[in-house]
């Protein structure tokens, strides 16, 4: 149904005079060899026109003269060169694995925040829309090197239990001087990719000079993909847990690490949570001097990895306090006025110099990290500049 056309548009009624109900003939009714409906009479018209290039009855419609109430355009054809239609590159999940290793989406990663940081890169906040109860989607834009970038992506955490992953959608490439997109990049690949990748740039700049061992809480995907990046860094030997024994062990067995208790876990200098945030993993007292812990899990409303009370002792820091204040683990704290802006430092900060790290050797630093578009503007940056075979991607 056409839209903005009243009640009087709902049905077009049929005409019983000839071809002058539709004004396309000044004949007197009957004249044409009997009466036409308004739709044939039109269709008919519309394509005499066409062929004889009269362009302005070959706007007509089935609805109406003048391309006013159009359901489609009945027009003459027209080639179109193959220079108007700009080849569009696919990036799938396996293509996108196999050109950026883990080393190296800890080095994009790093930089998209301090191009962010520095200006370079511009990125509005991402924007959630729900679908209780079973999780959401949201919407991130990025903008820098050249491309603007929209990813769409979803966070179904009950997924795994039907079969499907918790991420799921697409991230669209553009060219942010013509607007004309350049790529579609599978979602999960990157969100892998970069989500791993933060936990080693948080490592780097915020745990001890001497930290070396890596506890990893919760040991999905995402989880994996954190302790693949730290161990890319060397980070490592490491400890897994996760309510999955079977999960565990088997990235444990992959990096030549332990399986052991969440209590084990956190004894490590370095600990990552990469859990649903339905509940609390890290609690005041599992804190210790000089240990670094970054959550990924908790990046929306309602989620939380640790308790109040164990953010409130830690030394702060984020991907960015806009996210992190509403829709990460520090929302806890910033809602019940423990922590304010001024007691959380943001990671390109620290990169750009801007701000300091890691106050002394005692200190228990905590990183937020909610996810940003410009982690993912980052890896989609490195494919399309060559480091994605051009054989393995596909074109249409």
């Amino acid at each position: 149904a056409a839209q903005g056309l009243g009640a009087s548009a709902a049905k077009p009624t049929p005409s019983n005079s000839a071809v002058r109900s539709h004004w396309l003939s000044g004949s007197p009714p009957g004249a044409g060899g009997g009466a036409v409906s308004r739709r044939n009479c039109s269709i008919a018209a519309a394509m005499a026109a066409a062929s004889s290039g009269d362009a302005f009855a070959s706007r007509t419609s089935i609805r109406g003269r003048g391309g006013r109430f159009l359901p489609f355009l009945l027009k003459p054809r027209r080639r179109v060169s193959s220079a108007a239609v700009p080849d569009l590159a696919l990036y799938d999940h396996d293509t996108v694995l196999k050109a950026i290793s883990a080393a190296d989406a800890v080095e994009l990663v790093r930089d998209g925040f301090v191009r962010h940081a520095t200006g370079e890169w511009v990125m509005p906040p991402k924007v959630y829309l729900d679908s209780p109860p079973h999780g959401d989607f949201r919407a991130m834009p990025a903008r820098g090197a050249g491309l603007a970038i929209l990813k769409w992506a979803t966070s179904f955490p009950g997924n795994p239990a039907r079969g499907l992953g918790v991420v799921n959608g697409v991230i669209c490439v553009s060219d942010a001087d013509t607007g004309v997109m350049s790529a579609l990049v599978n979602v999960e690949a990157v969100t892998a990719l970069r989500t791993g990748a933060v936990a080693a740039v948080a490592a780097q700049e915020l745990a001890r000079e001497d930290a070396r061992t890596v506890g990893i809480i919760g040991c999905g995907v995402h989880g994996s993909w954190a302790a693949r990046c730290l161990a890319a860094v060397e980070y490592g030997p490491g400890m897994c847990f996760d309510p999955d024994p079977d999960r565990a062990g088997a990235l444990a067995g992959e990096l030549g690490w332990e399986v052991g208790s969440r209590e084990d876990t956190l004894a490590c200098d370095v600990v990552t949570c990469v859990t649903p945030g339905a509940e609390p993993v890290v609690h005041a007292s599992d804190l210790r001097p000089g240990m670094h812990v970054s959550f990924l899990g908790a990046d929306g409303a309602g989620k939380a990895e640790a308790e109040v009370d164990a953010v409130e002792r830690c030394v702060l820091f984020c991907d960015e306090w806009a996210q992190a204040s509403h829709g990460g683990e520090l929302t806890g704290a910033a809602e019940a006025g423990l922590v304010t802006r001024a007691d959380v430092t943001e990671l390109g900060a620290v990169l750009t110099g801007g701000a300091g790290g890691r106050p002394d050797d005692q200190a228990m630093t905590l990183f937020d990290s909610t996810g940003l578009a410009i982690q993912d503007l980052a890896i989609c940056r490195a494919l399309l500049e060559g480091a994605a075979s051009p054989a393995a991607r596909v074109t249409l």
